[in-house]
């Protein structure tokens, strides 16, 4: 290993020679034991004492100790995650239905708070139907993989997210991927892909960069190709739109989107993902996403706690105007 280990990142020991299966390549334990990286490790996975607050308390690995600390990094945009209201709700849920659905959703795992919850999200996103997830990769990988066959094509922007990709892949579909946020590039993509089945993806708002997608362009592309388009708001939810539906609502476009999928881990506060589209398909999905198929249903009280969140975020624009006056002064300052 060089003296220079800050040279290096995870993508270099991404491929394993090590015979055993189970023990990591030599070279990156020495990479992940150096000092230096030892060292800039320490600011990752501090471990938070206290609700993710702007202002909040951690378990510094620094120095052990415990530490009152300017949270920047939550992704808790609205606050929602210990807005009283939302908490009560999750309280009143865990004593009527326990901790967990303990059962995966087409079993013993659906509850009466999983089909009213799926009814508001497909309400609020105005589609037809809803299908709740676990997780939000889960939602993005499972929604994909149950899309999509081999023989089909994938082709998304280059930032999407990486559960997007993961769903491709298991999904057995050729994925292709365009210049981020380029029409032209796009349209070359779809012309290599006459004659078969495509999907497009995109983001609302790329998350590593913070750019909003240029629906108009993406969707006139897709449509001159007759391509179905699916469109992952997580971090564009109940942030972007007059009622706070996201970037397609943003831009006025929300019935030209087949598929919209959102998480709940940021915004709304809790966590899971759901995706939305016609009630056809969403059936459809029932049998063939694994994620939803053989995970268990979402914790009740979470749904109760996330049902109160939408209920709240969309009272009015309260929340959604203090976050973006937040961001105005910040960057102004900056």
């Amino acid at each position: 290993m060089p003296e220079n280990a800050l040279s290096f990142s995870l993508a270099d020991f991404f491929f394993n020679d090590n015979p055993d299966v189970l023990t990591p390549p030599s070279d990156y334990l020495s990479w992940i034991g150096h000092p230096e990286i030892q060292t800039a490790m320490r600011f990752f996975g501090q471990e938070f004492l206290a609700a993710p607050r702007p202002d909040t308390e951690v378990l510094s690995h620094l120095d052990g100790g415990r530490r009152r600390v300017i949270n920047m990094t939550s992704y808790n945009y609205l606050g929602l995650s210990s807005h009283p209201e939302v908490i009560q709700a999750a309280k009143e849920a865990l004593d009527r239905y326990g901790l967990g659905a303990s059962g995966a959703p087409l079993l013993s795992g659906t509850f009466d708070l999983h089909v009213k919850f799926a009814r508001q999200l497909a309400d609020f996103k105005q589609k037809e139907d809803c299908l709740l997830y676990s997780s939000g990769l889960g939602g993005n990988l499972g929604a994909i993989q149950g899309l999509l066959r081999k023989g089909d094509v994938f082709i998304l922007d280059e930032k999407c997210h990486k559960s997007l990709i993961d769903g491709g892949t298991l999904s057995g579909a050729k994925m292709l991927f365009f210049q981020h946020n380029d029409p032209a590039s796009l349209e070359a993509m779809l012309q290599k892909s006459k004659g078969k089945r495509a999907l497009v993806a995109f983001e609302g708002v790329y998350s590593m960069d913070g750019d909003l997608v240029r629906l108009p362009e993406i969707l006139e592309v897709c449509k001159q190709h007759k391509a179905a388009t699916y469109i992952d708001e997580a971090h564009s939810t109940l942030m972007f739109g007059p009622n706070g539906r996201g970037v397609a609502e943003h831009f006025g476009l929300e019935h030209e989107i087949g598929m919209s999928f959102g998480t709940l881990s940021k915004s709304f506060g809790g966590v899971g993902g759901f995706v939305c589209s016609n009630a056809g398909i969403i059936n459809y999905l029932k049998g063939y996403s694994s994620p939803w198929n053989f995970s268990c249903a979402p914790s009740p009280p979470v749904v109760a706690g996330l049902m109160k969140a939408l209920e709240v975020a969309t009272r009015d624009s309260s929340l959604r105007d203090a976050m973006w006056a937040n961001v105005k002064y910040l960057s102004k300052g900056l």
